[in-house]
């Protein structure tokens, strides 16, 4: 061997940080090598020579392996003096700096520095290596975007660029890297839509884009990828998509698509595939049912967590060494009778929440007989991962119950016998482990707390739960602390655990890292959030979104890690013993006086009424599920009803923005104090609303009753209302394209669907227009104002009753004569449906004198079929034709005069997804002047010609005034009765 080349490699060496070094030129070999003399454990070093060169009388260094020695120093320009190295695995140590641009004249064909501390942009030299073929920089700190030079590697097989801080958009040069057959590019943060190009990579096995930054839709010419073993997508912000055809991938092993906003049914074939081993689709809006023909052979995970499926749960996924995870979902309820309820069987299964029901004490307690509390608590402590721990607190020694025993499983429902539980989800990929036991983790011998030596871990997504509790304001400790890196100067040091916190389906932390609020690893820290519970159940999640690293110290490490959870009530009064008077199982069934009778007595005792003077009889003997906040926090958290926090004004009152004392963002409803109509929706919204909860309903997270003042606290929505997005003449209004607009029709429906058939308290909404239809974040729709709503009674047909509700969006029968049913509510979704298809508003909009509303005009273009001009101008080409037509076609049908022939709300969801046919009904042929749906209208814009005394606020953007009248209506009714029924006036 060259000597120059023996003394390149003790440069390249000692560069490297490493302070011991012997080798044998003879043999070509290490025979030490590191910053100590022992080697460490795991630890990998060689150099490999060829000694075919001058006739074979010369070796030369063609590779060179130094893996897990911690090395301290930075990375070698010396390698230009070893012509003809080949390969570098520098993989596991603690090199900092940058590559060196030096490197570009190297002819190297692998390079690996996984795992380091190396930073920077990639240097455009790079791509002069036009021999590489395999990179990985995984798991460094790397920034700037992917150089363009890289168009020249044109044999890389191999790009591994997870975990760094990668940004901006992948060049569309890279589309010409036609040999690639592994990209990853997970935890980045990466900008724009997934490219089209990936096409071009038509070799490609393995894809992942996990928290890449990215965003969707997912191509839809994914499907020529056809050689796909591993496809990996998750956690992209993207428009509502359908499920990607990947029908061509046979020889699919691992599919992961989770939290993409995909829609619509699991294709039929994936259940066929014979290969596929792990499916992922969790946190999806998947419906439709699990066929009862499964025949992958080769099938063992399915998680389909966070869905909506529903139907029965089919025997035909219950196989032997199967993990599936069904919860968050919507199938029939598994009662101890059902197949998916055998115990001592070798398959997990897990169903908690897996049902909407209506009662939430089924949602988490699959499999169960006995669905009441025999007492309420008033607290929670689990030592999570560990065993029972008696700790020291202020208020003496607490028993922290223990998990431990709950090993394994990644679909795992574990529930103590103390009225609390968890559910885990999730599998650790590329740890080749299939036992599934990783789930714990302890540190005996760290220096810290008895209380943070153990740790409950998930993959992907953990919940614990604590039901039986009475309701009221809690305060919630989650104790962390990493032990599964260290402090030192080691590779174990560069691990990063990021994930996110939940508490009652509230994001509280987003991107949390336990070393960054600890300050490094194994230190405890304690995190504490004030949480409201109204129905007597608690939740906190854990969930991974697909950033952090997963390689630190070994594959497979990462997702959420928690020590114990603290739960301790706000209030001096707590009752562990006996049932609560308030138990909401026990008025199921009940009708409306029961509701409100059972009132206004928790809030009394709860000492919400502190200086109710004035308010009269209204507030005698009403008991509510939900929690009292003081008129001071209230005031606190909207700076006093300053001025600048009102983002509404209606005749209930005012609508104020405001920030809690634990940063929660919410809205306040103001009750004006010379209301007494909003006296009494003040006691029906909260009755109504404090029973019920969905997805698709704007969520309530208490009251407050003190001195003059009644106020509403809710969940904030930061898009406004439906009505501000489609009818809002400002220049910087939200525009909502189709695909938006189609989610949010399918939300209201099932929204009113849980409404009138799931929920155990059935309930017409009697107002529902896009001003009541709030939405949130994501452009997700919550029905809101239950002011006016009234408990059905399923054993009649209608309920005659005092008419409230808005004109233009009352059936006709409601308006006329009284007659309410849930048809009514039905009606008024598909004046709604009409309105989010052609962005118009029903009250405001007349092509002509012949026409008198927006479906006077749809009734007129239904009898030519001409539905398509319905369809808002403003979208222009971006329409889904078929989609547009079914909504237009399920809104004539809910809006028929007769209410026999309306569907109820589960069928129009059926049929706005595709699932159920739409019945041919004959367009009834009345013109608007003898058609019963127009005569308030009409009769109204009559009176207003003659009369001009309506006023309205044209600012309102959160809620809407209400206004009632007495008895039974006529069509004789007095133009003064008419106006005190609401009328819609927004302008388009």
């Amino acid at each position: 061997m060259l000597q120059e080349e023996i003394d390149a490699l003790q440069e390249i060496t000692s560069t490297m940080g490493a302070t011991y070094w012997k080798f044998n030129g003879d043999l070509c070999q290490i025979e030490i090598v590191g910053t100590t003399s022992t080697k460490p454990e795991g630890s990998e070093s060689s150099v490999d020579c060829e000694c075919n060169f001058d006739n074979s009388t010369t070796c030369r260094v063609v590779r060179i392996i130094l893996k897990r020695y911690n090395l301290p120093g930075v990375l070698p320009p010396q390698l230009v003096k070893l012509p003809y190295l080949r390969e570098i695995d520098f993989a596991y140590n603690y090199l900092s700096g940058t590559i060196p641009p030096e490197w570009g004249s190297t002819q190297l064909t692998l390079i690996s520095l996984l795992v380091n501390r190396l930073s920077g942009e990639i240097p455009e030299e790079l791509g002069n290596i036009t021999t590489l073929k395999y990179l990985s920089l995984e798991a460094n700190e790397f920034s700037g975007t992917v150089p363009a030079e890289f168009q020249k590697l044109q044999d890389l097989e191999t790009l591994m660029l997870s975990s760094n801080q990668f940004s901006g958009r992948l060049p569309a040069i890279l589309a010409g890297l036609k040999n690639l057959t592994d990209f990853r590019i997970n935890d980045n943060n990466f900008s724009g839509p997934i490219p089209e190009f990936i096409q071009n990579w038509n070799l490609l096995t393995r894809l992942e884009m996990c928290g890449s930054g990215l965003e969707g839709p997912i191509p839809s010419n994914i499907s020529v990828l056809e050689k796909l073993i591993d496809l990996r997508i998750t956690d992209i912000k993207s428009p509502i998509q359908r499920f990607p055809d990947l029908s061509r991938i046979t020889g699919i092993i691992r599919l992961v698509l989770r939290s993409c906003n995909i829609s619509g049914k699991i294709p039929a074939y994936l259940w066929q595939m014979q290969l596929v081993e792990v499916v992922d689709a969790s946190f999806n809006r998947l419906v439709g049912e699990i066929p009862n023909d499964i025949s992958g052979k080769s099938l063992r995970m399915v998680f389909l967590t966070g869905n909506m499926l529903s139907g029965n749960i089919p025997e035909s996924i219950l196989k032997d060494g199967f993990s599936v995870d069904l919860s968050y979902n919507n199938f029939t309820w598994q009662g101890p009778e059902q197949p998916t309820c055998r115990s001592n069987m070798n398959y997990y299964i897990n169903l908690f929440k897996s049902s909407s029901t209506g009662n939430p004490l089924r949602g988490i307690l699959p499999c169960t007989e006995d669905l009441t509390c025999p007492k309420y608590g008033c607290s929670l402590h689990v030592n999570s991962g560990g065993n029972d721990l008696q700790i020291k607190e202020n208020s003496g020694k607490v028993l922290y119950e223990g998990d431990a025993e709950a090993e394994g499983g990644s679909a795992r429902y574990y529930r103590s016998n103390n009225f609390w539980g968890f559910s885990s989800t999730g599998d650790y990929m590329d740890d080749n482990n299939y036992q599934n036991t990783r789930y714990i983790k302890s540190l005996p011998s760290a220096n810290i707390p008895d209380l943070y030596t153990a740790a409950r871990l998930s993959p992907l997504s953990l919940t614990y739960f604590r039901y039986c509790l009475q309701n009221g304001s809690y305060a919630v400790s989650l104790h962390f602390s990493e032990i599964q890196f260290t402090n030192n100067s080691t590779y174990s040091n560069l691990g990063k655990r990021i994930f996110n916190i939940y508490i009652q389906g509230e994001l509280v932390e987003k991107d949390f890292n336990i070393e960054d609020e600890a300050g490094g690893a194994q230190r405890p820290v304690i995190k504490q959030y004030i949480a409201s519970v109204t129905n007597n159940i608690i939740e906190i999640r854990f969930y991974w979104a697909g950033k952090g690293t997963t390689r630190i110290p070994s594959r497979g490490v990462y997702g959420p890690l928690i020590s114990a959870i603290s739960v301790q009530p706000n209030f001096k009064s707590c009752k562990t013993g006996g049932k609560k008077n308030s138990n909401v199982y026990l008025i199921v069934g009940v009708v409306a006086f029961c509701v409100i009778a059972l009132a206004i007595t928790i809030l009394w005792w709860k000492g919400c009424f502190e200086g109710k003077k004035g308010r009269g009889k209204d507030f005698e003997a009403v008991e509510l599920q939900t929690v009292c906040f003081s008129l001071k926090h209230i005031k606190a958290a909207t700076n006093n009803f300053d001025a600048m926090n009102k983002i509404g004004e209606g005749g209930f009152g005012s609508v104020y923005k405001g920030t809690l004392s634990d940063g929660k963002v919410i809205a306040v409803k103001q009750l004006s104090s010379q209301s007494r109509q909003g006296n009494r929706e003040f006691l029906n919204e909260v009755a109504m609303i404090s029973c019920v909860q969905h997805p698709n309903l704007v969520k309530l997270y208490g009251c407050c009753i003190e001195g003059d003042q009644l106020l509403l606290v809710y969940e904030f929505m930061e898009n406004n209302s439906l009505a501000n997005a489609l009818f809002s003449s400002e220049n910087n209004h939200l525009m909502l394209d189709w695909p938006t607009r189609f989610k949010i029709c399918i939300g209201i429906a099932r929204g009113l669907a849980f409404l009138h058939e799931e929920s155990r308290l059935k309930i017409v909404h009697r107002d529902i227009k896009a001003t009541n239809v709030l939405l949130d974040r994501d452009l997700d729709p919550k029905i809101s104002d239950f002011g006016l709503a009234k408990l059905n009674n399923e054993d009649k047909s209608h309920i005659s009753t005092r008419v409230a509700g808005t004109i233009g969006y009352m059936a006709p029968e409601y308006a006329l004569w009284g007659y309410l049913s849930d048809k009514a509510d039905v009606y008024s979704f598909g004046v709604v449906a009409l309105e989010i298809v052609s962005g118009k508003n029903n009250n405001n909009y007349m092509p002509s004198e012949n026409y008198i509303c927006l479906l006077d005009w749809a009734c007129h273009l239904q009898e030519s079929k001409k539905f398509e001009e319905l369809v808002d101008e403003s979208l222009g080409s971006k329409v889904d034709n078929e989609e547009a037509i079914r909504m237009v076609k399920v809104a004539l049908l809910c809006t028929n005069t007769t209410p026999s022939i309306r569907p109820i709300m589960s069928e129009v969801v059926s049929m706005l997804e595709g699932q159920l046919p739409i019945p041919d009904i004959t367009p009834e042929t009345n013109t608007n002047s003898d058609d019963l749906r127009f005569k308030a209208l009409r009769d109204f814009h009559q009176g207003t010609q003659s009369q001009s005394f309506f006023t309205r606020s044209q600012t309102e953007k959160w809620s809407p005034l209400h206004t009632q009248s007495s008895g039974k209506r006529s069509s004789s009714t007095s133009m003064e009765e008419k106006l005190e029924i609401q009328l819609d006036t927004r302008h388009h």
